[in-house]
Parts: structure tokens; C-alpha cells; sequence
């Protein structure tokens, strides 16, 4: 049970703390927010409401600690980062069940997070041991006119306090992919979790509380954003953002300092799907990356743009497949289960009423209770219709008839967003040059979006996102260069 067990610590009364200086604490502002269940809709857990002046004192406490950290050897670094995912892992029944009360996460699909998150730790531990322990050698008389009379060496050195901002969707797995790179690299972390998803997160940075860092190296501070989300994302103290979310990271990217970003702020993936694909591969992929996790995913199908001699056949298939998706609460495994809060849900449900006042042709009935929203396959959706351009992050998915590869293309390119597409052919000539010609930041061939392994690189062009994720590049993101030069009386050369 959350907050029971080796978690008690973690929670007073029926409010979890907030963590810091190596210790779980209250709020001095005596204020608390409620979590909301997606499912019940009532609320399910209560988190502290931090003040300006605590996130001062996280700060402090943040940057002393850098200090001793990156004395601390690679190995031990690592060490620890093991010892925290095996805690993780261990402990992933109680965190799973966050999840699912947290943000209707299926269960089974919760327990799948916590376990990849602690698969992640420990790559990047081992993946950082390896980058950060070699350097650069360069000599001078590689460059005309020189002789060689400057030894050059080169080494990447920790930028100092991280911010990570993980999404609710994941606020277990995209909080470890922005905390083990900054451990490993050096640095020392402040967590401002999602509000659905801060117990989840508070339970996760307990198991590295367990594992012995170093007091004041990792924070967790909660709260309203409204209060503190710019005061943290501005504050002086801060030497890199790691953001995952909407359009509050294009906010963020304009208030920040002079500091490196990671930005990854959704998209509107495209599925263009030829006349010569395996329609059943389509249609299984349509499932997964349009309907998993009730579409709430930044990853998942978001628009079908399917050549018109395929499409019939296509959308029967498609419409087969959804009849026999399970809908209800996450506890039951349920392959639909609620939307995470009302003004999603309500949100969902403008984009439907705009598509069906347009003359979308709806393949099964628009269904809503309270949160839940029953799968459905929008055919026929034009360009005048708000479906066909914003991200729904639910189980609602268009499907855009084309007449050539070109207005696929061109519809894929004229969105504002660019996280990830899709291409579905036989003709690996043809993938390539849509592959090429789509402006997306990863495109999959037959094969649905998705992140992962955690290890690929992951970023979005356009309003999607700033720079690029996944273990190595997040690791190279956290650090910068340090450059020391040996200057020689007079030129040496090896063997000279």
C-alpha cells in the first residue's frame, strides 16, 4: 500500500512530505493539493504545497552537495545508481498501485513502468562509466601553421543543479530518464513532479533515499504551480531544465536564463499508410499506438493519413479490432481506461463535437461517464477540422483519406508539431524517401511510434520539443566541456 511498510516515512498523517537536505518534510505554508483519482473522481492522495522561500533552501542545500558529488569517483556514482534501481524494482507493487489510483494507469501497465525505470537507472550508470571516463587528446600541429607545442585535453564536467519536470503520464520512468543522467554525470537533481504522479515520484525518489546519496543531492518539491512552477523554473540556482509536457515548455523556454534546455512537448504523430502495406500489421499498430493507454501518450498515433484505394479495408479492420478493446478501471487491466482529469475529458469531447458538426463519419458511438471515454475511429475527417490538428491525448483517433504520398506528406509537415511518424510500406525505397521528406524528429517503418528502447534517441523538431533524449544524449546534455592545454617551450613529436 502507498505510503505503508518501508514508505512510511514518506507520509504524515494522510499528506505525503516533500523531500530534502536528505529528509522528508512538511510544509511551513501548512497548505496541502489534492490528487485527484481520474477514476472516482474524488481525491485520492494529498502532497505538501511548498513555499518560494523552501525551494530557496532546496536550491542551497542543491548546490553544496554538487560540489562533494562530483568529487565522488565514477564507480561509487554508479554503484549507487544500481543500488537504487534494484531497490526500485523490488518495491515495484506499492509504486504501481500509485499509478493506477494516480493517473488510471492499467495495472499491469504500471508495474511495466517501475520495472523499465529501474532497467534505465542501471543502463545509464554502466552507459555514463563509459562516456564520462574518457576524454579528448588533441595536438596543435593538426591545424596549419602550427607546430606541435600545445597538448590539448579535454573532459566532460557536470553543469551543476538540475531541474526535471517530468509529465503525468509517466512520472516514474521520464523522472529516472532526467535523474540517473544527472546523477551519473555529476550534478545534483530537483524533482518538481506532475501533481498526478507526485506520490508515484515520491515513492521512486524514496528508493534512492534508501540507497544512500548523499544528503541534499536529490529534492522533491510539490506543489501548485501557479505558486512555484516559475519561481523553480527561473530561479538563479538552477544550470539545466529537463521538461517533458505541453505547452507550458514553450513558457518555460522563454523565461529561462542563459541555461541548457530539454524540451519535449508532444506531437501529433502521423501514420501514412501506402496502398502496398499489410493492412492487419496497420491495423494492430493503430491499436497499440492510437489506443494504448487511452491515447495518452505523446508517442501514440494521433492522425491515420491513409491512401484512399487502401482505405476502406483499413478502417474495417481498424473498426474490428477497437470493438473488442476492454474498457473500465485501471485495477481490472482494462485496455481503455479514464482520461486523467474532467477538463481533458472535456477537452476530448470539443474536438469530437467539432468533427461531428463537420461531417465526420463515426465508426462507433461517442460514449462518455464522467472520465471515461469509449474508443473511437473518426473516418472521413478533412482539414477544417480541429482533430485533424491538435493532439486529443485520448482515445479519439481521425483517419485522413489521401489521393498521393505528397499530400500525406505535406499534411504531416504542416503541423506545428514534430515528435514522430509512421510509414507503412513493402517498398523500403519509398520509406526511405518519405522518411527523408517527413519532418519529424524519429519516423518509424512499419511500426507504430513509440520511445524507446530508453536508449534511442528521442527529441521532437518544430514546437515538439528542444534537443534530444535518451541515455547517452542525456548524459552529454548534462555535462559541458572542459578544456585544459599544456603549452611546450618547444615542438615534441612521439618518436621525433
Amino acid at each position: 500500500m502507498a505510503g505503508n511498510g518501508v514508505f512510511a516515512e514518506i507520509l504524515d498523517g494522510d499528506v505525503f512530505k516533500y523531500y530534502a537536505d536528505g529528509e522528508w518534510k512538511k510544509s511551513s505554508s501548512g497548505k496541502t493539493v489534492a490528487i485527484t483519482n481520474p477514476t472516482t473522481r474524488k481525491t485520492q492522495y494529498k502532497v505538501q504545497a511548498c513555499t518560494q522561500e523552501e525551494v530557496n533552501k532546496v536550491m542551497d542545500t542543491a548546490k553544496t552537495a554538487q560540489k562533494s558529488w562530483a568529487k565522488t569517483p565514477l564507480w561509487k556514482r554508479a554503484e549507487l545508481l544500481h543500488k537504487a534501481a534494484a531497490i526500485l524494482k523490488e518495491h515495484k507493487a506499492p509504486i504501481a498501485e500509485c499509478l493506477v489510483k494516480e493517473i488510471a494507469k492499467p495495472a499491469k501497465d504500471a508495474v511495466t513502468e517501475v520495472v523499465r525505470s529501474g532497467d534505465l537507472i542501471s543502463y545509464t550508470a554502466e552507459e555514463g562509466v563509459r562516456i564520462l571516463g574518457e576524454g579528448k587528446f588533441l595536438v596543435s600541429d593538426s591545424f596549419p601553421g602550427n607546430e606541435r607545442t600545445k597538448y590539448c585535453l579535454t573532459s566532460k564536467i557536470p553543469l551543476g543543479v538540475v531541474l526535471a519536470i517530468p509529465p503525468f503520464n509517466y512520472p516514474v520512468n521520464l523522472a529516472v530518464s532526467k535523474i540517473a543522467p544527472a546523477l551519473i554525470a555529476g550534478n545534483s537533481l530537483v524533482l518538481k513532479p506532475p501533481t498526478q504522479g507526485a506520490v508515484a515520484a515520491l515513492h521512486m525518489v524514496y528508493c534512492f533515499h534508501l540507497a544512500g546519496f548523499p544528503k541534499g543531492l536529490i529534492s522533491v518539491v510539490t506543489g501548485k504551480g501557479s505558486e512555484i512552477g516559475d519561481f523553480l523554473t527561473m530561479h538563479p540556482g538552477v544550470n539545466c531544465i529537463s521538461f517533458t509536457g505541453g505547452d507550458t515548455g514553450v513558457s518555460i523556454s522563454k523565461k529561462a536564463g542563459m541555461i541548457p534546455l530539454q524540451m519535449e512537448l508532444g506531437g501529433k504523430d502521423a501514420c501514412i499508410v501506402l496502398e502496398d502495406a499489410d493492412l492487419d500489421l496497420v491495423a494492430a499498430n493503430i491499436i497499440k499506438g492510437g489506443f494504448s493507454y487511452s491515447g495518452q501518450r505523446c508517442t501514440a498515433v494521433k492522425v491515420v493519413l491513409v491512401m484512399e484505394s487502401a482505405a476502406d479495408a483499413l478502417v474495417e479492420k481498424v473498426k474490428a479490432k477497437v470493438a473488442k478493446l476492454k474498457v473500465g478501471p485501471p485495477e481490472d487491466d482494462c485496455d481503455i481506461t479514464p482520461v486523467v482529469s474532467e477538463s481533458s475529458a472535456n477537452y476530448i469531447e470539443g474536438l469530437v463535437m467539432d468533427a461531428k458538426q463537420k461531417g465526420a463519419t463515426f465508426c462507433q458511438e461517442y460514449k462518455r461517464e464522467g472520465n471515461l471515454i469509449w474508443p473511437l475511429l473518426l473516418d472521413n475527417v478533412r482539414p477544417d477540422m480541429r482533430i485533424a490538428w491538435e493532439e486529443p491525448f485520448g482515445p479519439v483517433l481521425p483517419v485522413i483519406r489521401i489521393g498521393s504520398v505528397e499530400e500525406g506528406i505535406h499534411h504531416c509537415n504542416a503541423s506545428n508539431f514534430g515528435l514522430q511518424g509512421c510509414v507503412f510500406t513493402k517498398d523500403v525505397n519509398k520509406a526511405m524517401l518519405i522518411s527523408d521528406a517527413m519532418e519529424t524528429g524519429t519516423v518509424q517503418i512499419n511500426s507504430a511510434p513509440a520511445r524507446g528502447p530508453d536508449h534511442f534517441p528521442f527529441q521532437g523538431f518544430k514546437d515538439s520539443g528542444i534537443g534530444s533524449q535518451g541515455v547517452t544524449n542525456s548524459i552529454n546534455m548534462m555535462t559541458k566541456i572542459k578544456t585544459t592545454v599544456i603549452n611546450l617551450p618547444t615542438p615534441s613529436y612521439t618518436m621525433g
